[in-house]
Formats: structure tokens, C-alpha cells, sequence
């Protein structure tokens, strides 16, 4: 295994492997055709002997909060709203303030659960978590409402988009539940306020506000420890960010992309948007330091080369352990805005947090529903989009890696979308690598790329009427990079735009897919040549096994 973690041998994957395989045939399904035995595809039996190094299937194995862990912390409970005057059901008092108190409170306290009983409770502003280890806790998603009358370009100001243009960046960043360190929440908002449009990411508006730490030795990926020139600074525990910066012949993005004559023939100069990011900064925690020795709690996403500068840095101050559970927010009902120009009646997004997450939530009438940006290492678990319709039910981008969404859902709207407003999905974006989709109920949307070479991400065990739309300008570059993996994916209406990756993802795998056919948007490969990306079992229905790329790779 060269470079594995030192807990998982060879021997182990394979009998694990062969296990779950085992299970899994033991019955039949049935496709719209006939009934077909399960089947384990040729790309599974591959992944098992290579897992941090396939060349079409990412290890997402640890994505998520703590490392995938199936439990989240229960923190004892420090402060109930109503101690803090917020009223339920009486449908004048704005509880916000009340709630921002409690918050603030427990954050002070060094953290801790506050509490919202049942009922309804309106806010007039939104609802700040940016003190770590602090939970915001209803009495359950159908018991617990938060109404919130007014959306942020009323509470904050115009967000206009730092690449020009009329666009609202409330069409992709900011909620009415945002969780983010306070100073980094400060930071964002005074900018907002002054029309400085800022970069939204780890290390500031500038994106310059970092030092470092030490500069890394050449390293492959999939290795779970890096020597490092100087180790004095790093203490196990500790987040650092892995920081990669492309040179003059882009070979950093060819990388990304599987590399190769399509990478290398790929025209990158006038990508602005894309080169205007790092463009890769990986947050991870350090497992263990032994000399000059640093063992990471998760493999290198990519391969570390002296020409790409890679350098361990500080970054700003991260929100980590903090969580929202168990409520629904919901959102005046209003008409969904024309294509960005959102208002900003946005729900929950988790920005410059690790090792964060959020159960049992449901978001009603919102213009975008969940938020990763800058985000890494979380966990959305049983979440739920509803109402009029949404642009962005789910948004995942500048850079976020290493997220776990599962168990979610999607409804149908509730209204007509009126003329000129877009519907996207489950949006990747922007550099973000190792997240997961997973056990999913989309009965609308579809799964969505906005360009910016989003790599190594893993959508399993999904159901969706796909009937949604891409976005992404051309300067953004290409839809995909290297290891999409789409497996076992249910499309109820049969349409193939951004389902089926063999002929636009590089080095990638659609396993488990039934039968779809192109029609509306149809997208023609960035790269040229042989893209090197396989295709298994299509035409099937739950005919896969394992039935879930990401519950069998935390199996492994």
C-alpha cells in the first residue's frame, strides 16, 4: 500500500470488499425491464487494491464532520431563548436579538447548546453562530420554526460581485443562520458595507492575510504524512492549511484535471475567474508530529511538487464543533427573484468552519437553501429544501473540501417558477474537492457544476428528477476536473445533461446509471482526446454493488 494509513493494510480492504459485496447480492432487483442480480462492477474490485490513488474514484472515506463519525457531540445546555426574551407565537416580537444574546452567551462561556421549545418564533434579523463548540437546538424540524421576515440585502446592504457586473453575491453566499467566526464575520460584512467586494475564503478579503508556517517536501497523493522543513510550529490537533500555488504552465490545474494531452492542450490564460484563486488551499488537522514527520488525519487530496510552492500557512481563526439542529427556517414567502439577483432570504451556510454540521433542518421559501463556502470537513445529515423554489437549493464553493451532505432532500415547489428565475441543485464550484452527496430525494434540480474545476467529488445513492440547469461563465473554466465518481443514481425523468460522465468528466466514473437520453442543456468535454473516463453497469436501476460509494469506503 506504500503511503496508506497505518490502520488500514491491503489484506483488511480486500476482506472488507469482498464482505460487503457479499451482503449485498444476496437478493435481486429489478430494473423497468426485468429483474438483474446485483452486480459488483470490475471499478469497485479496482478501488479496493488503490483506494487513495484510483485514477477515477476519490477516497472520500473520511469526508464529513469527525471524519465521517456517524454521532455528533451532545452539549450540555446552557441557555434557553425565552431567558433571553424571546416570545413564541405571538407574531410581533422579534426574537433575533434574543437569540443572538443566548448565542453570544454560551460562545462566551466557552460554548454549549442553547435551546429553542417548540413553537414559532420570528426574526428580523439574522442569526449569527461565530463562537466554536456552540449548538443552536430546536425541539425538532417539525416542532421548532424560525420565521424570518426581512433578507440580507435589507440587513447588510447590496452584495455586488467582485468579478463586475450587476450580479447579487447573495445569490451564492450568506444566510439567515450563518455560522462563521465572529472576527471573519466581521470582516466579510464591513466590506460588504463598503462596496469592497472581498474574497470570501480562509485567509481573508485579500486572500494575503496568511504567514508560514513551513514549506513541505515533495509528497504523492494519498499519503497520509508529509516531511516538512521545520516542525517547531506544529502541534497535533492544530488546523493548518496545505497551500498549492499554480505556475506559469498551469501545471498545478493540469493536475487537477487528470493530466495528460487534454489538460495539457487546454487553453488556461484567459480563465480569469478560475486563475484569480490560489488556487488550492486545504484545510486539515495534524494527527501526529514526529520530527520533521507530519501525519494528517486525512490523505494528500493531490500530489505535492516543489514548482507549486507547497507551504503549510496559518489562516484566519476557524469556527470548529459548533452545529444547528432540529428546526425549520422559514422565509416570508415572496416571488423567486430573476437569475442573480437574489435578495438574500437565504438559509443555513457554514462559512470558514470545520468540523461542523447541521440535523434535522428544513428550509422553506428560500432563494438558496444550504451553504459550504470556505467550508471543510462538515456534515449536513437529514435537511430539507421546501416551498417556492429555490436557485441554489444547495451551494458548494471557494474551495470547500471534505463535506459530507446525506440523507437529503429536495421538494417539488410549491409555485410556478416565475419567467427568468433558475434552478440549479446540488452545486460544486470553485476548487472544492472530496465532497459527497449521499442518500438523496431530489424532485427537482439537477447535479450541478458552475465551472471553476470542482475535482474529486463523489455523488452515490441518489434519486432526481433532473430538471435543472448548469451555470458557470466561460472565464471560470472547465465543469469538471479529474475523479467525479456518479454511483448508483436514479434519473426518474430520463434526462441525461450532467448525469452520465463518460463523454465530459477526465478520469472519472458514472457506475449504476439508468438509461437517459441528451435533451435542453447539452455539454460538449473541455478537454480534448481521450478522457479516460469509465462506464459500468449503465442502464441498470440499484443493480450496483455496493449500493453506496461512500458507506462502502467508510466500511474499508
Amino acid at each position: 500500500m506504500g503511503n496508506g494509513h497505518p490502520g488500514l493494510t491491503r489484506r483488511g480492504l480486500l476482506s472488507s470488499a469482498t464482505a460487503v459485496a457479499a451482503v449485498a447480492v444476496t437478493g435481486t432487483t429489478a430494473t423497468a425491464a426485468a429483474p438483474r442480480r446485483a452486480e459488483v462492477p470490475a471499478l469497485w474490485t479496482e478501488f479496493t487494491r488503490t483506494p487513495f490513488t484510483h485514477p477515477q474514484i476519490p477516497y472520500v472515506g473520511r469526508s464529513g464532520r469527525g471524519g465521517g463519525a456517524a454521532r455528533f457531540p451532545r452539549r450540555p445546555v446552557v441557555a434557553d431563548i425565552r431567558d433571553h426574551g424571546a416570545v413564541a407565537d405571538d407574531g410581533t416580537t422579534d426574537c433575533a436579538p434574543a437569540i443572538n444574546r443566548a448565542i453570544a452567551a454560551a460562545g462566551r462561556a466557552g460554548g454549549g447548546t442553547v435551546f429553542i421549545p417548540p413553537g414559532t418564533f420570528r426574526i428580523d434579523d439574522l442569526i449569527r453562530i461565530g463562537h466554536s463548540n456552540v449548538v443552536l437546538r430546536g425541539a425538532g424540524s417539525d416542532r421548532t420554526k424560525l420565521y424570518a421576515t426581512k433578507n440580507l440585502t435589507e440587513l447588510i446592504g447590496v452584495y455586488g460581485s467582485r468579478y463586475g457586473g450587476d450580479k447579487s453575491s447573495w445569490s451564492w453566499a450568506g444566510g439567515l443562520i450563518w455560522l462563521c467566526p465572529a472576527d471573519r464575520f466581521a470582516t466579510l460584512t464591513t466590506a460588504i458595507r463598503a462596496k469592497a467586494w472581498p474574497f470570501e475564503g480562509w485567509t481573508g478579503n485579500r486572500r494575503e492575510e496568511w504567514e508560514t508556517l513551513t514549506t513541505v517536501e515533495p509528497a504523492r497523493q494519498g499519503s497520509w504524512t508529509v516531511t516538512v522543513t521545520d516542525a517547531s510550529g506544529l502541534r497535533p490537533g492544530a488546523l493548518v492549511l496545505l497551500r498549492l500555488a499554480d505556475d506559469a504552465g498551469h501545471t498545478l490545474l493540469e493536475h487537477m484535471s487528470g493530466g495528460g494531452p487534454g489538460p495539457e492542450a487546454y487553453y488556461w490564460d484567459d480563465k480569469t475567474k478560475l486563475t484569480s484563486y490560489v488556487p488550492y488551499e486545504w484545510p486539515v488537522r495534524i494527527a501526529h508530529v514526529r520530527g520533521r514527520k507530519v501525519t494528517l488525519e486525512r490523505p494528500l487530496p493531490l500530489d505535492v511538487r516543489p514548482e507549486w510552492d507547497p507551504r503549510l500557512t496559518t489562516h484566519v481563526p476557524e469556527l470548529t464543533g459548533s452545529g444547528v439542529e432540529g428546526l425549520t427556517l422559514e422565509a416570508v414567502e415572496t416571488p423567486q427573484s430573476p437569475h442573480l439577483l437574489d435578495k438574500g432570504y437565504n438559509g443555513v451556510v457554514f462559512q470558514c468552519a470545520y468540523d461542523c454540521w447541521a440535523d434535522d433542518i428544513v428550509v422553506r421559501h428560500v432563494d438558496n437553501g444550504f451553504g459550504l463556502v470556505a467550508a471543510s470537513a462538515c456534515t449536513l445529515r437529514r435537511t430539507t429544501v421546501a416551498g417556492r423554489g429555490s436557485h441554489h437549493p444547495y451551494f458548494c464553493r471557494e474551495g470547500s473540501h471534505d463535506n459530507l451532505v446525506e440523507d437529503f432532500t429536495i421538494e417539488q415547489r410549491t409555485v410556478p417558477a416565475p419567467a427568468g428565475t433558475q434552478l440549479h441543485g446540488i452545486n460544486v464550484e470553485g476548487l472544492s474537492s472530496y465532497n459527497v452527496w449521499s442518500r438523496g430525494d431530489m424532485r427537482m434540480g439537477t447535479f450541478d457544476s458552475h465551472r471553476g474545476l470542482p475535482f474529486a467529488n463523489v455523488r452515490t445513492d441518489i434519486t432526481v428528477n433532473n430538471n435543472g440547469r448548469h451555470g458557470g461563465d466561460a472565464s471560470a473554466g472547465p465543469l469538471f476536473g479529474a475523479r467525479f465518481t456518479h454511483w448508483n443514481i436514479r434519473v426518474t425523468n430520463g434526462r441525461a445533461g450532467l448525469m452520465k460522465l463518460d463523454g465530459l468528466a477526465p478520469y472519472s466514473a458514472t457506475v449504476g446509471l439508468n438509461e437517459v437520453t441528451e435533451s435542453d442543456q447539452i455539454d460538449l468535454p473541455d478537454f480534448p482526446g481521450d478522457l479516460h473516463s469509465r462506464l459500468e453497469l449503465y442502464g441498470t436501476t440499484d443493480v450496483v454493488r455496493p449500493r453506496n460509494l461512500y458507506e462502502a469506503q467508510r466500511e474499508l
